[in-house]
């Protein structure tokens, strides 16, 4: 060849490494349509135009978090793809390194489509006679995760998923179009967010946690290679088994790669190479039956909670819709349970009632004002385990039922479907309420005998005079000439009873609605209805059934001067994005108030309540004895509250208040309320109101309850 030939040869070879290298670009773009099932190239150029430019994408699943009202302790997790997005900034720079050298050795180099891997592909493709290679980028990679997490059908999953040429051109599209809009650490960091690394690992923030039990930006050399290793295939590189040797090669592949690149070298990778598997597996809670073993009562508070939600709106219009968001939607969840005043009231109720018992005891402390639930304690393990429980309370040998002893999921406290306890003379507020709010004075007087012929129609029985009810006191020195103050502080049924008869026994049943309670039962139901409300005599004295959350909130609107707000076992729900949720302008965190009680109508009845706990009225006589003195000699501060037991103490129960917190103990057989929880422990839910009262108060001011005015107390 002349001097002049080479030359030209040498200018023209310039231009034919570059037309063979967008040869190879244009091939790597077009080889899919020309696949194309009985598609010819207009056919598929068509198909190519008719993609969409731009990915649409949809928030991964994301692990809620639920904590304490200190906003630290964590109390669970809900999820259903554990996940908690990491900034690229917060991960190790070894996982960034060995996820590029696994995946994608070219990734800074492409613009989402590899033009070399997809021509190699295209040769290996040709030569299978199918999809042996796929070329797929980390940003092709990311782009069908962001398909799938975001479809909405089962078609559109498998749309995502599925081995075909069509699924690979979309992605290429979208990859193309994705590398225009964000940089290369955007696409870095949403796919390590995106990556599943098996066991219920979703994203390199969960990856770290189970399987090293640590954040992402602490992982060494060999985890972030082990890690980089198991998006391939999680389950055959899976290093939580026997046979560790898969899972070594793979990362051993990884860290080759790795020095291949230069991310890191020689001195770096011969030792990691030779280093062994060294795993601290963790295995994150999910749901209530996980909370911690050492915070196991927590477990009904969860319980409470989670029933809570699924009652929301804020969280969908069906229970699927709520308890998916739950599962799903990245909350920051901060509940209102105190740890200190929890771990208080669990002391005092085992210290009286240990977890085997037949008989449980349980406490709910509410602030009143708020709402806002600050512990829910029982002597009980929250467990779906029942197979070493005792046996029904019953007594019967019964193979098939266990009682619900030491170990339940049962609501025991409220919140869910079960029924409650009968409350006993507890209910003797509502009638003074209703009494109160009608205009009656504190010093409304009766002469209460041993045993009153009320004018409620009944059925036979130990409590009936004829054909009507004649309920007696439990003792005879109630007897005589009672006011609203005595009366309610020594628990005088015959008191009541004509209290009832002049107000109207559907006023005190209204009032009971009015303050929160909700009747479960069927006959409940029937004679808490119009057409029987107003005959309901035995009303007043208990003979419905209540949850202990229930009657802590009762006295707790007492507390706060007639201010009634909704139980919440929240303080702060935040977004994945970090914002306060909200729903039709309001925070669906904050307390759910309304004045429920003229404010001198509650001091009234607080006023009257000073006389059951041994504090004294402001303005009357408590009638020289009260029925649990104790509480306030153990608690030295201004309390209020009421004590309440059933016929044949079938259960026991306090109900006791200060203007900061209020709370509502009991005890019964909730297996068979039939079962007598008899006379030695008829005062045990009084003591452990006070004491845990007195813990949860200690170094606060001692604040008082303001009397009532001069008309409710003597009338006009």
């Amino acid at each position: 060849m002349t001097k002049t030939g080479l030359a030209k040869a040498g200018r023209i070879a310039p231009l034919v490494r570059a037309g063979l290298i967008a040869g190879i670009v244009v091939a790597g773009l077009v080889f899919p349509l020309v696949a194309l099932a009985g598609a010819g190239a207009k056919s598929g150029a068509d198909a190519l135009q008719s993609m969409p430019e731009e990915l649409i994408e949809v928030p991964s699943a994301q692990t809620t978090y639920v904590y304490a009202n200190d906003g630290k302790t964590l109390l669970t997790t809900f999820y259903e793809e554990h996940r908690k997005p990491t900034g690229i900034g917060e991960m190790s720079p070894y996982i960034i390194k060995a996820i590029v050298a696994s995946e994608d050795t070219r990734f800074y180099e492409h613009n989402g489509v590899d033009a070399k891997g997809v021509a190699r592909a295209f040769v290996a493709n040709q030569q299978a006679g199918g999809v042996s290679q796929g070329a797929s980028t980390l940003t092709m990679q990311y782009v069908r995760m962001a398909l799938r997490d975001g479809a909405r059908t089962p078609k559109q999953a498998l749309e995502a998923t599925e081995q075909t040429t069509a699924r690979k051109l979309r992605e290429m599209r979208l990859a193309i179009e994705l590398e225009k809009r964000i940089s290369k650490d955007e696409i870095l960091e949403r796919y390590l967010n995106s990556a599943y690394f098996g066991h219920r690992a979703y994203g390199i923030f969960a990856a770290a946690e189970v399987f090293f039990s640590k954040k992402p930006k602490d992982l060494s050399l060999t985890e972030a290679a082990l890690l980089a290793g198991l998006v391939k295939a999680p389950s055959a590189y899976d290093p939580a088994t026997n046979d560790q040797s898969a899972a070594t090669e793979r990362r051993n592949y990884v860290i080759d790669q790795m020095l291949k690149i230069g991310s890191i070298t020689p001195a770096q990778a011969a030792p990691a190479k030779k280093s062994k598997i060294k795993l601290k597996l963790t295995t994150p809670p999910n749901d209530c039956v996980s909370v911690p073993k050492k915070r196991n009562d927590w477990g009904f508070f969860c319980d409470y909670l989670r029933n809570w939600w699924m009652e929301q709106p804020a969280f969908g219009k069906t229970s699927q819709e709520r308890m998916e968001n739950l599962r799903r939607g990245g909350y920051k969840v901060v509940t209102t349970i105190d740890p200190k005043i929890q771990g208080s009231a669990m002391k005092h109720i085992l210290d009286k009632e240990k977890k085997k018992s037949v008989y449980a005891h349980g406490e709910v402390v509410i602030e009143p004002g708020t709402g806002r639930i600050k512990a829910m304690a029982v002597n009980r393990k929250y467990s779906l385990n029942q197979k070493k429980n005792g046996e029904h309370s019953d007594r019967r040998k019964r193979d098939d039922f266990k009682g619900n002893y030491p170990n339940t999921v049962n609501p025991l406290l409220g919140g869910g479907d079960m029924a409650g306890y009968q409350a006993g003379s507890t209910f003797k507020i509502f009638t003074m309420l209703a009494a109160l709010e009608e205009g009656m004075p504190l010093d409304t007087a009766f002469n209460a005998p041993q045993r009153y012929v009320s004018k409620y129609i009944t059925a036979p029985g130990p409590a009936t005079c004829g054909v009507h009810w004649c309920p007696k006191n439990s003792s005879a020195s109630m007897s005589g000439r009672q006011t609203m103050w005595s009366g309610f502080g020594k628990s005088v049924n015959t008191y009541f009873v004509q209290l009832e008869q002049k107000v109207g026994a559907e006023k005190a049943v209204r009032m009971a609605e009015k303050l929160g309670l909700k009747w479960r039962t069927e006959i409940d139901r029937t004679l808490a209805g119009p057409d029987h409300a107003d005959g309901w005599g035995a009303f007043t004295l208990g003979v419905s059934d209540a949850t202990p959350i229930e009657m802590a909130n009762v006295f707790a609107t007492l507390g706060a001067e007639g201010k009634y707000c909704e139980p919440i076992p929240v303080r702060m729900i935040n977004t994945r994005d970090g914002e306060s949720l909200e729903f039709k302008g309001k925070k669906v965190a904050g307390p759910r108030c309304h004045q429920a009680l003229r404010p001198e109508v509650a001091q009234a009845a607080t006023d009257a309540a000073r006389c059951v706990t041994g504090y004294g009225a402001s303005k009357g006589s408590c009638g020289g004895w009260e029925t649990s003195p104790m509480v306030h000699a153990v608690l030295n501060r201004p309390v209020a509250g009421k004590s309440g037991t059933t016929d044949s103490n079938r259960s026991a129960w306090f109900c006791g208040f200060t203007p900061q917190l209020a709370a509502a103990a009991f005890v019964a057989d909730p297996d068979n309320p039939e079962n007598t929880v008899g006379t030695s422990r008829g005062t045990i839910s009084k003591f452990t109101v006070a004491e845990t009262l007195k813990d949860a108060l200690k170094g606060k001011p001692k604040a008082k309850f303001n009397p009532p005015p001069k008309e409710m107390v003597y009338g006009d």
